[in-house]
């Protein structure tokens, strides 16, 4: 037998940049990113994607962006700026997708040029997987707009939309080109938005930094009443974690099954779907959090004290930590559990669930005991 063998590494790298007014004729932050990617010989373009939802907020902020970009020189902006509606709904649309794909052809973005998306995570979600399967990888920058994204999912490297009401079943790991946080749009957030989007930073806290989930103790009221330094504090310690866990885990396009910075989310993404996406993203994860704390405290693996300060902290931001379909439905399973199957096919191999050996710590099982979780989903209804 003949074979030949192929290996090969590719190097991604990627910048987080925070700052605030982006557009602002007198911000040189994105302009110098662009510029120092330009070229002599040819002009590079420049194609925006706006969340409608930013936008009503910032009625402006079309202008500003035209009147920036426009003078960055070496690129061309696109003559039509697409705005969109945000939120979920957008990762269930395949249409939207491929009319973004079509823009993507008809104003010419090539694989030198850049796909700009603004707005939150769902949106930036969506632009990045139409970047990545247009020409087989254009890049994308990503202007995150709600905490959620601006700590969460607009700093890693994962975009994708939903699938038969499967959460990110089709998807694609397209590192962006550079994210840019603006502040400036975070006091605009609907409430529940604001509250939402801290509780990936409880997550992580909860697995990797013992000290940040202090700081978030000593912080939570104050921030879900909208102390606007304290949050961006937030952010910056959250993205940190984040960047540092997808360049030191070894594994950044999730080839195994190991997936720590799911901690909460096997049950979070279920309760989702199920609510037709009526929870936010943030609510669901904070449901799942506290479900799987408690259920790590009945395992006696986290300890009680720790336990009810975790719950205390969610319920200081405002989130819940119950809902009625993590019950069994008469004599049938809850349908979030059952969501489990689901959750080991979205991992591929094992059945793999982070839980909590301390705060700061987490830890895989790869079994859950079915009988205990649904007597922590008893203990989370009376906390709620």
């Amino acid at each position: 037998m003949e074979y030949i063998q192929q290996n090969f590494n590719v190097n991604f790298s990627f910048g987080v940049f925070f700052t605030s007014q982006l557009f602002d004729l007198s911000n040189t932050c994105l302009s110098a990113f662009l510029e120092s990617r330009a070229e002599d010989a040819f002009q590079k373009k420049l194609l925006v994607i706006l969340d409608g939802g930013v936008v009503a907020h910032h009625p402006d902020l079309p202008r500003q962006i035209s009147g920036y970009l426009s003078q960055v020189r070496g690129f061309q902006l696109a003559p039509e700026m697409i705005t969109i509606t945000g939120g979920e709904s957008v990762k269930n649309d395949l249409p939207l997708l491929f009319r973004l794909v079509d823009a993507i052809d008809q104003y010419g973005i090539d694989r030198h040029s850049y796909v700009i998306g603004i707005g939150g995570g769902s949106l930036l979600d969506l632009v990045g997987f139409a970047a990545a399967i247009s020409h087989r990888g254009v890049k994308h920058i990503r202007v995150p707009t709600t905490v959620l994204s601006q700590n969460d999912s607009g700093v890693g490297v994962k975009n994708g939309v939903n699938y038969k009401g499967k959460k990110n079943f089709l998807g694609s790991f397209a590192p962006p080109a550079a994210v840019f946080n603006d502040a400036t749009f975070l006091p605009t957030l609907d409430p529940r938005d604001w509250r939402s989007g801290m509780v990936e930073a409880v997550k992580v806290a909860l697995i990797r930094d013992a000290p940040f989930f202090e700081w978030m103790e000593e912080h939570a009221v104050a921030m879900t009443a909208g102390d606007i330094p304290a949050m961006q504090e937030l952010i910056y310690r959250c993205a940190e974690l984040h960047m540092a866990h997808i360049g030191s885990g070894g594994d950044p396009f999730e080839s195994g099954s190991s997936r720590p910075l799911d901690f909460g989310h096997w049950s979070a993404h279920k309760l989702e779907q199920l609510t037709n996406f009526s929870l936010r993203h943030g609510e669901a994860v904070a449901i799942g959090i506290a479900l799987d704390s408690v259920y790590s405290c009945l395992l006696g693996w986290l300890d009680e004290p720790s336990m009810q300060r975790i719950i205390s902290v969610l319920k200081n931001m405002q989130l819940p930590i119950w809902h009625p379909l993590l019950e069994r439905q008469d004599t049938e399973p809850s349908p979030v559990v059952i969501g489990l199957e689901e959750f080991r096919e979205h991992l591929g191999g094992r059945l793999t669930i982070s839980l909590l050996r301390a705060i700061g710590k987490g830890e895989e099982t790869h079994h859950m005991d079915l009988d205990l979780l649904y007597k922590a989903v008893d203990i989370c209804k009376k906390l709620q």
